[in-house]
């Protein structure tokens, strides 16, 4: 099973930007789909971004398309999601988890602490 943390988030301003990482344990993380999810009080958690094992295939919610990446680094076990044009709806906790590729939900239910991104207006 991988173990994950996430770091990366922060205060920023709407219109800002980020870059979340994603480190991950176990010798198999390459064999894993991985994705980033996000949770906010009150609110289901939400699928972000998944990307395949390879990392030749990736996958956006309709909210952060065109403003979020999703990348890895297999050599270093390291997912990592890259957000632009920051907007306050996009205030959350971020987590990253092994993903069930080819839906929105999470291979597993095993969450790190996550990483809180907060955005200004």
């Amino acid at each position: 099973q991988v173990q994950v943390v996430e770091s990366g988030g922060g205060l920023v301003q709407a219109g800002g930007s980020l870059r979340l990482s994603c480190a991950a344990s176990g010798r198999t993380f390459s064999s894993y789909a991985m994705g980033w999810f996000r949770r906010t009080p009150g609110k289901e958690r939400e699928f972000v971004a998944g990307i395949s094992s390879t990392g030749g295939g990736t996958i956006y919610a309709d909210s952060v398309k065109g403003r979020f990446t999703i990348s890895r680094d297999n050599a270093k076990n390291t997912v990592y999601l890259e957000m632009n044009s920051l907007k306050p709806e996009d205030t959350a906790v971020y987590y990253c988890a092994p993903w069930l590729r080819g839906t929105t939900k999470p291979l597993y239910d095993y969450w790190g602490q996550g990483t809180q991104v907060t955005v200004s207006s």
